[in-house]
Order: C-alpha cells, then sequence, then structure tokens
C-alpha cells in the first residue's frame, strides 16, 4: 500500500510549543462490550471494564492511498511489515471533571455528551505472523502541523521492526480528519494539505470520515485500543500488551488520558510519553480542537501514583528548559514512573525531520541532528519488558538545571564552557564531541526554529586541544557508546547506528 507523505508534517508535527510563541488561536460492533479481563502482568489485578468499543470491520482503499504525514516513508515490504487502513466508527462520550485539576493527578473523569464518530486507523504488522511479539504500540498521532503525523513511529521503528511488534496510527484528533487552523506554516513541498483535513485531501478515500471534536478524542482512543485488543485490522493477531504513545502535544494528550481515563477504562497496559510539557491537553466542548496554548505557561500537571500502570516519559533538553517547562513537572521515579531526560537534544532534530527536508529550514546554525531516537528505542524496548513483568528501566540522573524563580518560570539548563549541557543521559556526541549540540535554537527565531535545537560546530583550535588524534577521537568515542549501553540507555543493537554519529573527519590532521 502507497504512503503518500509531505515534508510539511514532519517538519511541524512538534511544534505544539510554537502556539504560544507564534500567538497563534486556535472488532465488534460500536456499542457491543468487550470482556472483562484483568490487567498485564506487571503485578496489576485491577480490572479492565467492559464498554464500547470501535467497529474496524471497513478497509480503507481507493484514492491516492494512504495519507500520512510523514517526510521518509519506511519500505515496510522490506521490512517484512504490511500496512493496512480501517475505518473506525462509533459512538464517542465525552468528558467533563468533578472538582478540578490538582497537581497530583488525582483528576476525576465521569461522562457527559455522546456523539458519532467515524475515523481513522493504521495498522503496520509483520506480514509473517510467526513474528508478532504480542505488543501493540498505538499511537495517538499528532496533528501540530495541520495534518495527521507520526513521530512515535519515526523514533522507535527500528525497534518496532526488530521485535515483531505491531504499531497502529489513530486520527484521534479533529484537525487530522476535518482541518482546521495551521499553528505553524512553513514554506516547503506538501504544505499546500496543511489545514485541510483527510476529507479533503482525498475525498475518495476519507469522505465519509467524521469527527466530532476533540471532547471526544480520549474516547475514541479508548473504543480504538478495546477493538485492536479484540484482534480488530490484526487479521487475525492476538495482542498481548497494548502500550499507549505520544510525542509533543500527543504526550500532553496522554497525560490527560492517564490522570483521568486510564483509571475508568484501564485500556493500556503501558505509556510511552515523548516529550510533554508541564501541563495537560484541554479538555475542550462543542466540537472544538483542543487548545494546546491552553496547556502551556500553566501548573504543572504530574502524573498519578495511585495507579499500577507503567509510564516511560522521555524527555529532551527543549522540553525541560523552554516554554514546555517539563521542569516544574518533575515528579520521583516509582514503581510504575520513570523519567529520562536526555543531554544535546531537542524537541525536533534532524532525524524527526527528515534528511530530504532538513534543506528547507533556515535557523542561522545546522537544527540538532543528536541521536534522540536512539534513546527513545530504548525507552520503549525497556517499558515492553517492564510491561511484561520483567525489570523495571533503569534510574537515570536529571538535567542540571537552575530552577524557576517564579512558580511558572522557565528553568535554565547548567552548561559547560562548550555550551553543552551537564547532567541527564549522556551519549557520545556530548561526551566526545565536535559540536556543541543543544536543545537551544540558532539564532533564526521562528517557531519551528525555536524547536530545533541547534549544532554550533567547535573551531579546528578547540578540537586540537580536545583529541591529539582521529585514532584518539574514534577510541574515545566508541568507549563512550559503549559506557552508554553497558548503563541501560542504548540497546546493544544500536551500537553501530551510535557510531555513525562519530564525525573522524572533523578531526584536524
Amino acid at each position: 500500500m502507497r504512503t503518500r507523505s509531505t515534508p510539511f508534517s514532519v517538519t511541524v508535527a512538534l511544534a505544539c510549543a510554537a502556539i504560544a510563541l507564534a500567538s497563534c488561536s486556535s472488532s465488534s460492533k460500536s456499542g457491543s462490550n468487550a470482556s472483562t479481563t484483568t490487567a498485564p502482568s506487571t503485578g496489576s489485578t485491577q480490572p479492565r471494564p467492559s464498554g464500547p468499543v470501535a467497529d474496524m470491520s471497513k478497509q480503507l482503499t481507493g484514492g491516492g492511498g494512504v495519507f500520512l504525514g510523514e517526510g521518509s516513508p519506511p519500505d515496510l515490504r522490506a521490512d517484512g511489515y504490511v500496512q493496512r487502513e480501517y475505518e473506525a466508527k462509533g459512538t464517542a462520550t465525552s468528558y467533563k471533571i468533578v472538582g478540578s485539576l490538582t497537581n497530583n493527578g488525582r483528576w476525576k473523569f465521569v461522562p457527559s455528551t455522546t456523539a458519532a464518530y467515524r475515523t481513522r486507523v493504521l495498522v503496520r504488522a509483520p506480514s509473517d505472523p510467526s513474528k508478532f511479539s504480542g505488543n501493540v504500540l498505538v499511537e495517538w498521532l499528532n496533528v501540530s502541523g495541520g495534518v495527521d503525523a507520526n513521530p512515535e513511529w519515526v523514533s522507535t521503528a527500528e525497534e518496532i521492526v526488530r521485535s515483531g511488534d505491531v504499531w497502529v496510527g489513530v486520527s484521534a484528533q479533529r484537525i487530522g480528519v476535518e482541518g482546521g487552523p495551521v499553528l505553524v506554516k512553513v514554506n516547503v513541498p506538501g504544505s499546500n494539505d496543511a489545514g485541510k483535513g483527510l476529507k479533503k485531501i482525498d475525498p475518495a478515500r476519507y469522505g465519509d470520515l467524521v469527527h466530532p471534536g476533540d471532547n471526544y478524542a480520549l474516547d475514541i482512543f479508548t473504543q480504538v485500543a478495546r477493538a485492536v485488543r479484540a484482534g480488530a485490522g490484526l487479521d487475525g493477531l492476538k495482542p498481548k500488551h497494548l502500550i499507549a504513545g505520544g510525542e509533543s502535544q500527543s504526550a500532553f494528550a496522554l497525560v490527560t488520558y492517564y490522570n483521568g481515563v486510564q483509571p475508568l477504562t484501564h485500556a493500556f497496559d503501558g505509556f510511552l510519553v515523548h516529550s510533554r510539557g508541564a501541563g495537560a491537553l484541554p479538555l475542550t466542548g462543542g466540537g472544538a480542537n483542543a487548545g494546546i496554548q491552553d496547556a502551556i505557561g500553566r501548573g504543572a500537571a504530574l502524573f498519578r501514583t495511585d495507579q499500577d500502570t507503567p509510564i516511560m516519559d522521555v524527555q529532551t533538553e527543549t522540553d525541560v528548559g523552554s516554554i514546555l517547562n517539563s521542569y516544574i513537572a518533575r515528579q520521583p521515579d516509582s514503581k510504575t514512573f520513570r523519567l529520562w531526560e536526555v543531554a544535546g537534544t531537542s524537541h525536533a532534530d534532524a532525524h524527526l525531520v527528515g534528511p530530504k527536508n532538513v534543506q528547507y529550514i533556515h535557523c542561522g546554525v545546522p537544527v540538532n541532528d543528536g541521536p534522540m531516537h536512539i534513546v527513545v528505542k530504548a525507552a520503549y524496548h525497556d517499558l515492553k519488558t517492564w510491561v511484561d513483568g520483567g525489570a523495571a528501566p533503569p534510574h537515570a540522573p536529571r538535567l542540571d538545571a537552575t530552577p524557576p524563580t517564579t512558580p511558572l518560570g522557565q528553568a535554565t539548563i547548567r552548561r559547560n564552557a562548550d555550551g553543552i549541557a551537564l547532567g541527564g543521559i549522556r551519549t557520545p556526541p556530548v561526551d566526545v564531541p565536535v559540536a556543541a549540540l543543544s536543545g537551544q535554537p540558532g539564532p533564526v527565531s521562528s517557531p519551528i526554529c525555536l524547536l530545533l535545537g541547534s549544532s554550533k560546530p567547535f573551531t579546528d583550535a578547540r578540537l586540537k586541544q580536545l583529541y591529539s588524534s582521529r585514532q584518539e577521537y574514534e577510541q574515545k568515542f566508541a568507549a563512550d557508546a559503549d559506557q552508554a549501553i553497558a548503563k541501560g540507555f542504548v540497546l546493544p543493537a544500536d551500537r553501530a547506528a551510535l557510531l555513525q554519529f562519530a564525525e573522524p573527519d572533523r578531526i584536524p590532521s
């Protein structure tokens, strides 16, 4: 199945913070019940209540093929994977809050209104059923760029494929289906599709879809999860564990889901939360789009600690020390929570943008080209082990930061003389550097550049101070890679990929 893509969508898919910076405004039949089961083998004994299940019996075909904000579509056939696309339909319920959204995340949601929906679900699965691991990563697709995009797949694809996991992308939010305001505009090929929504981009394929508003997105996500757990869209595969995943705006949504909806549904066995800000995606009403700007600049929303569903929270420098301000949402590791903060990383980077699309981004210096995705793959791998009753992920040092001076102020990342962050998870490009990789932006102050960090090359004079020869540089780089693997923050299977970040040709002769 052909997947169309647009460079624009990947470039800005993670631009949730730019809303505030740019001052923008803003398979069973439906209604049937899944059987009650026991939650996963992490020691949980909480029941998984029955509830409405999305009808995913209709496969989407025709038109121009699958449309997804993916700058570099994978060669799924070469990976031994197949792709199928489905309509998910049903009647979704919105939620309202009882009391207030307290800092500790112990929120009480109750059902409110209902509305019919028809949305899109994309499935990527091993073509050989015997290779299926039993794990399903269900991604809340990101709509910050005006189209559905899949940054969590982009970060974890190698781990998904080599493990035999299934990936499911859910068009959970209204903009992806119906269209809406484009929060960040970038003049690159494909940008004309931003804000249209699937229905207008390809009426022949998606014209029957209907999204009633983001106040129903949380329950749509639940209903799709129930359907997938029952085998919908999986061509006979039987899942063992469902993990919810989301990056940036979608990570904000997962904070809301975990605190308000997971206690009611227990629909997921684990959560991979990637690049969240301090707050949570707000509830909406009246068919509106969720306003991520309402979550930025407000108080912290911690993950509640009275549940037994594991959370893996992975953060970049930009997330901790910029307007996203996840510093104020830090919380201690626990029996169900791990926080990893990664030095030398940015909210979006060259890997996420894609090698063909970096040429369209002009931030005054090269954008961050760090190995954030390699650490995210380790986080996802460890979460799967944890969910299956194995060892919890290792504890990680926090980034070294100066606390904000006001309750909602921004923390400041402490740096060495080269401008490289102190503390946090370390990788060879920051410990054996040839440039200052940073979550701080370059000199161009456009909204997208504020999220892409920077890579500022060292002078030859500085490189000569650091390394006597290319051989010494390569030896130090390899040793540091092995140290990151030994600490559990990089997978042994990714050693070769990490070593590819070495740049021995930069070292003066």
